[in-house]
């Protein structure tokens, strides 16, 4: 299984939520609603959740290994970081 497709659909600021992400796997398959989450030692991932009528969220999709979970989190993060950075670089003024 290959991530084919990253987009950052949208950015949050001031929050720990700081984005919301789909991905396409082998351009077949596509999640949507991944969260890039700003936590207390790091940025992580979250998986699209619902929460059940015990008030419990569960992931609606989530990868099985920890060495999938890696992987695509290592991807998303650094699509991430990519695209904040493209974001600030064009928000800066030509120089005069």
């Amino acid at each position: 299984m290959t991530i084919t497709d990253i987009k950052i659909r949208k950015l949050f600021h001031g929050g720990n939520v700081l984005a919301l992400v789909s991905i396409a796997l082998d351009d077949e398959f596509a999640v949507h609603d991944i969260k890039v989450i700003q936590g207390a030692e790091r940025m992580f991932v979250a998986m699209p959740s619902r929460r059940g009528n015990d008030g419990v969220f569960r992931d609606v999709a989530h990868p099985i290994s920890a060495q999938t979970r890696q992987r695509m989190e290592q991807q998303i993060l650094e699509a991430y970081q990519r695209y904040v950075a493209e974001q600030a670089a064009q928000e800066v003024p030509a120089a005069q």
